[in-house]
């Protein structure tokens, strides 16, 4: 009867002890919960939405942004094109919309404003597999997008087959290198379609013998490890693109509302700002006058 009587001793304290640390667990949960929803609270939040192309550049300022004002986070929503950020922007969904066109006239309706904030020049590059090619004609680049030179060794390179990695036809890096470059003639079937510049990226990177058109200052800002190739003997950089030698350059601006909130209009100072513009020019953008 004695030992019977520990066990049920023993086992009510055991029960205790449980019951304690539970409760305790419970507690801390809910701190957690409580402390989690005052850090959100406490925040304003700015949502922008932005083509792929843009994506890069409204990271950058958001980035330095947040980090002089604590109080606001700057969220992303899923990038498309464009035409659907703009959407998102009318229909409330966001406060910001990244765009790589100018209005159309379907977008000024007097719900939005639009404003440039810079070029962003576009280069083409290859995988660092690829050596003894770094210039690239006009005549050169259209036979690689059409398909008939197939082989780097045609252009004083080594014996491998290239890997074309292009963007779709309505894609605005896809439309500058047809304005500057390819022309009307259609590209070769067995091109790597690629829907947004940093699928491109990525790939390029991981495929040998690869080549690709894309941003140079996303190339500079996530320093990429691949190939730089001039055009007609033209380095791809801003002071080329300035003095009017390097043509191939995006125009990337930005939509907001008419009358956009106060936190919203504080990102807005801050990205036409001079602080704003000397962090474009250290990334390889060209600010807009």
């Amino acid at each position: 009867m004695k030992k019977f009587a520990d066990s049920i001793i023993i086992g009510i304290v055991l029960l205790g002890v449980c019951s304690c640390n539970s409760v305790k667990s419970t507690d801390l949960t809910n701190d957690n919960q409580v402390t989690s929803q005052t850090d959100s609270q406490a925040k304003t939040i700015i949502k922008i939405g932005s083509s792929s192309s843009t994506v890069t550049v409204l990271k950058l300022l958001a980035k330095a942004y947040q980090s002089q004002n604590k109080t606001v986070k700057i969220e992303f929503i899923s990038n498309s094109q464009s035409e659907g950020a703009i959407a998102a922007l009318k229909n409330d969904i966001i406060d910001i919309a990244g765009s790589s066109h100018k209005p159309k006239s379907e977008d000024d309706k007097g719900e939005v404003q639009y404003r440039e904030l810079a070029k962003d020049l576009l280069l083409v590059a290859t995988h660092n597999s690829v050596k003894g090619v770094n210039n690239l004609s006009t005549k050169q680049l259209k036979a690689i997008y059409k398909g008939d030179i197939k082989n780097w060794r045609e252009l004083g390179g080594a014996d491998a087959n290239i890997v074309l990695l292009d963007r779709p036809e309505d894609e605005s890096a896809k439309k500058l290198l047809r304005k500057y470059y390819l022309g009307a003639e259609k590209t070769t079937t067995k091109a790597v379609i690629l829907n947004k510049e940093g699928e491109l990226m990525e790939t390029l990177q991981n495929t040998p013998n690869s080549i690709g058109a894309f941003s140079l200052a996303s190339s500079l800002i996530n320093e990429l490890p691949v190939n730089h190739l001039s055009i007609n003997g033209v380095v791809p950089k801003a002071q080329n693109f300035t003095s009017g030698q390097y043509p191939m350059v995006r125009h990337i601006g930005i939509f907001w509302k008419k009358a956009p909130s106060e936190s919203t209009q504080g990102f807005i100072d801050f990205i036409f700002s001079l602080e704003g513009e000397k962090l474009l020019k250290n990334n390889g953008f060209v600010p807009a006058n």
